[in-house]
């Protein structure tokens, strides 16, 4: 086995509690904004996060969640400015810092900087996103941190599909067994899982009922110091909250 090398983590539920008070309420101004009368509430979702990304997802809700909406060849245009509206909306609702990272999290990206561990991000939501989030709730000019971005369309084929993950491991130049991966969702870990990816996961409220068979480890977050983890599943080699130490065990263990 060879040592550990680089973390990649997910974004949406990862890093951040982004869904419920960040994408959905953007969604829903977007949708204000364009003269429709589509409302998206906590509960139905919940149900629309079955799909990534942001587009595929407004398309699922036209499929299955409001089928009376009129579609034709256009609608794809349509769906395309909407999420290119929700996305200005979305990093407005970032600028006024009421989308904090999760605990823990911003310790063991420190961490991980000052022992040279390598960082990236793998996620299906769009590069402004991912930029607009670690710029406001991390440190100016924190994208820069990471290694590798891979985000939104940059590949065909979104979570489940193992694509993206496979897409940043390339450009890392690293092979699975040298990484771990963070993921809060069934769609995030059969994705990372599909690239052979060792996977640690946080749960949240949209994902706690989600099947993480196969992950290395379950929490209900990283923890911090003066306020451990709750694990779910796997083992926690003994401690309370995420640092290297714990993943390099978690990275070595058979």
């Amino acid at each position: 086995m060879s040592s550990l090398q680089a973390l990649i983590f997910d974004v949406d539920g990862t890093l951040a509690d982004t869904e419920r008070d960040g994408h959905r309420v953007a969604f829903n101004q977007a949708f204000k904004q364009a003269g429709l009368d589509w409302h998206w509430s906590v509960e139905l979702y919940g149900k629309l996060l079955a799909v990534t990304g942001g587009k595929e997802r407004m398309a699922y809700y036209l499929q299955k969640f409001n089928t009376d909406f009129p579609t034709d060849d256009k609608t794809p245009l349509m769906i395309k400015e909407l999420h290119a509206s929700k996305t200005v909306h979305y990093t407005e609702l970032l600028s006024t810092g009421a989308i904090p990272l999760r605990p823990g999290v911003k310790r063991l990206i420190h961490e991980a900087r000052e022992n040279n561990m390598r960082i990236a991000i793998s996620t299906t939501t769009t590069p402004e996103n991912v930029t607009a989030l670690l710029e406001h709730a991390l440190a100016e000019k924190s994208s820069d941190w990471f290694e590798v971005i891979a985000a939104g369309d940059i590949v065909p084929a979104k979570k489940p599909a193992a694509d993206i993950y496979i897409w940043a491991l390339e450009k890392l130049k690293l092979k699975p067994t040298d990484c771990l991966a963070f993921e809060d969702s069934e769609n995030g870990i059969k994705s990372s899982l599909g690239a052979d990816l060792k996977t640690i996961i946080t749960i949240n409220d949209y994902t706690k009922n989600h099947d993480f068979s196969g992950a290395a480890l379950v929490l209900n977050e990283m923890g911090e110091p003066n306020k451990g983890f709750k694990t779910l599943s796997g083992n926690n080699h003994g401690a309370s909250f995420i640092n290297l130490d714990l993943l390099k065990k978690i990275h070595a263990a058979v």
